[in-house]
């Protein structure tokens, strides 16, 4: 599989759209999965993880726009929305609740290929990002360690997970719900004790925390920017 650039979801209930993208795409070193329905990706996005989704918005029983709403969150998969003429308000409610970008229907196959590229290359730089500064403080995901004052910190892969998904996204808010997913863990006694403990080795004043904290009712965020 290492010969692939990326494994691509398309998701459209037009065969001869699915057969042309899928042989274009293919032809240009990608893995291609395809999907007739939003109903088909569903079950499909539980068993694979895709480095991008190709998604038609309008398309029989749930529309495209609906499988974001239900399954944007979770995924955290880029999207690249396909639309028909006339759709200008899909696409761009579309673009307000999650997709990356969009392709008006009908489209040149060698312009889809450089937007997947530009989107992958953004999404490469930003997994990139395993060594942070900011203040007195060094995250260092690569060797599990936080060097906060000169004093060193390790961290396990729970909360190296977390962390590297909160630096990547700085200023988003994540819930209990999401961090019990990235962990697979939904007791949320115990997120709140990972967090405290998370705490104590970045920030200066545990207890009044500057850089990850509690947003009330809604979870935590990572202020580092």
């Amino acid at each position: 599989m290492n010969k692939f650039l990326a494994h691509i979801l398309i998701v459209d209930d037009d065969d001869g759209i699915r057969s042309l993208v899928k042989k274009y795409l293919n032809e240009n070193n990608f893995l291609v999965t395809t999907a007739e329905n939003a109903e088909d990706a569903s079950e499909k996005v539980k068993i694979i993880k895709f480095d991008l989704i190709i998604l038609d918005i309008m398309m029989p029983g749930k529309s495209g726009l609906e499988f974001i709403q239900e399954h944007k969150k979770k995924l955290d998969t880029p999207i690249i929305l396909l639309t028909a003429k006339g759709e200008s308000d899909e696409r761009v409610e579309g673009l307000e609740i999650g997709a990356d970008d969009y392709l008006p229907k009908p489209f040149e196959p060698k312009e889809l290929i450089l937007r997947i590229k530009n989107i992958l290359e953004k999404t490469i730089k930003t997994e990139q990002k395993r060594i942070i500064e900011f203040e007195n403080v060094k995250i260092n995901l690569n060797k599990l360690l936080i060097i906060k004052n000169d004093n060193e910190f390790k961290i396990n892969n729970t909360e190296k997970t977390i962390l590297e998904k909160m630096i990547n996204n700085p200023g988003k808010i994540f819930s209990r719900e999401d961090i019990g997913r990235m962990i697979d863990l939904n007791k949320e006694r115990s997120i709140d004790v990972i967090i405290t403990r998370l705490r104590k080795k970045i920030e200066i004043d545990p207890k009044n925390p500057k850089f990850l904290q509690t947003i009330r009712g809604e979870g935590y965020v990572l202020w580092i920017e």
